[in-house]
């Protein structure tokens, strides 16, 4: 299968980063190319596009795709909150822009072999980085009820998440769990019928909450967006796109503190914790797909763009 990616808010986010034609950007979350070519064709001789995706096939990909765009394109299989030491390794200390699609691709997702599906029986893998040991089955089968209760409440927000959990604990005392199949089942014996008969499907969140457990999406984000706001260079900007409130609710908070990170009492009549602002947020309320491509493509219904500008 081709390593297909719809590319959610495209014109948004390269209209955000406002590119500059002999400035260095950094496409944190390469997957299939699709941002990456846009900049790309944006750029001078003189520009520069670092790219970075710790999926295999993702890599494999974009250097097909941006094989045309010869030195002008770096390709780096890592994790974007490697961003600091990749840049380094490469004798870049600051860029002119950064873009985060955090969505996971249409081909991870289509591709059952891969784990990351609840429409299909296949291997409970989930990785996103296939040098990674551990499995979404190893979460599955060795995380205790709690756990596993809180997983699937906080990453997932799904209510029946204690049912749920009570449901995994005792199927794996029979046979651990081996396939998105036996999941899925034992899932749906945890929902109420009605429920199920309305709802979404029945697994979806549940293998949301355990996706995002298994890569350290949320951890990685929180611990990524400070580093990446010190390696912009004055007015540069970082562009994130996210796909689930509780990553919308990180990106929101941190630009927040960015902008803002003065930690004095609120009646102080001049600041004297001596916190300086690093820039401006400049989505007050964050860019969301059109009509248009929410119907061309359903995976873009909850994607929110949210920059920030470096001082």
């Amino acid at each position: 299968m081709m390593f297909e990616h719809k590319s959610v808010l495209l014109d948004e986010t390269i209209d955000s980063l406002q590119i500059k034609p002999d400035g260095i950007y950094v496409d944190g979350t390469l997957g299939g190319g699709g941002h990456a070519a846009r900049v790309l064709d944006r750029l001078g001789d003189q520009g520069r596009l670092i790219g970075l995706d710790q999926d295999a096939d993702a890599i494999a990909a974009a250097t097909g795709r941006l094989k045309a765009y010869g030195g002008k394109v770096t390709i780096v299989r890592s994790n974007y909150e490697n961003i600091y030491e990749v840049l380094k390794e490469l004798g870049i200390e600051a860029v002119d822009g950064i873009c985060l699609d955090l969505g996971v691709s249409s081909y991870q997702l289509d591709t059952a072999e891969r784990g990351f599906t609840y429409r299909e029986d296949a291997p409970l893998d989930m990785r996103m980085d296939q040098r990674n040991t551990r499995t979404a089955a190893d979460i599955v089968n060795t995380c205790s009820e709690s756990e596993l209760y809180r997983m699937i409440r906080d990453y997932g927000e799904d209510k029946f998440a204690k049912n749920i959990a009570k449901h995994i604990v005792r199927a794996r005392v029979d046979k651990p769990f081996a396939t998105t199949g036996e999941l899925i089942e034992t899932i749906k014996a945890a929902i109420p019928m009605k429920v199920r008969a309305t709802g979404g499907h029945p697994a979806k969140k549940t293998f949301q909450a355990i996706r995002i457990e298994l890569n350290q999406e949320l951890n990685v984000l929180n611990r990524s967006i400070d580093t990446m706001i010190e390696l912009l260079k004055p007015t540069g900007r970082l562009s994130i796109i996210t796909f689930h409130s509780l990553e919308d609710r990180i990106v929101k908070n941190r630009f927040r503190e960015n902008e803002n990170p003065c930690i004095c009492p609120p009646g102080f009549p001049v600041c004297v914790c001596g916190r300086e602002s690093r820039g401006t947020v400049i989505t007050r309320k964050p860019v969301l797909p059109g009509p248009a491509e929410m119907e061309a493509n359903k995976r873009s219904k909850s994607a929110k763009l949210r920059v920030f500008e470096k001082k």
